[in-house]
């Protein structure tokens, strides 16, 4: 393999219809499902929102979304945030933890991907063994 044949960039060119050579529109696009703990009433998905809207850092500064990110609410617990910048899905899966400690709900849900682009929050799987300690 030829040194300098993998590109580095993380926009991909390509030639346009004359010829030129043009830039790919970047755009990564990210959902978060809420939707199990914001069925059960112990998450509040509008609060996280106004978390992502005030945590997210553009150009490491907070509060500098303007048109590089937009994070709006996509149906019944799912939020979605769209960025036209450089951007990773661990610093999305950052945050929610983070909202989640803040609020603590960290012991009882956790942010598992369950495709690209896509993270869920689940709860842990609890074994019960209460019902044998009644009995004694």
């Amino acid at each position: 393999m030829k040194s300098g044949a993998r590109g580095t960039g993380s926009a991909s060119t390509h030639k346009g219809k004359q010829g030129k050579i043009t830039k790919k529109e970047l755009e990564n696009q990210f959902i978060i499902n809420a939707s199990q703990p914001a069925s059960d009433k112990i998450f509040d998905v509008s609060a996280f929102e106004k978390f992502l809207h005030d945590k997210i850092k553009v150009d490491n500064r907070v509060g500098n979304l303007g048109d590089a990110v937009q994070i709006s609410q996509a149906g019944d617990g799912k939020i979605e945030v769209i960025a036209h910048t450089k951007f990773s899905g661990r610093y999305i899966k950052y945050l929610t933890k983070k909202f989640l400690k803040k609020q603590q709900l960290r012991d009882w849900l956790r942010v598992v991907s369950t495709s690209q682009g896509v993270y869920e929050l689940r709860f842990f799987n609890v074994v019960n063994d209460d019902a044998e300690d009644d009995d004694e």
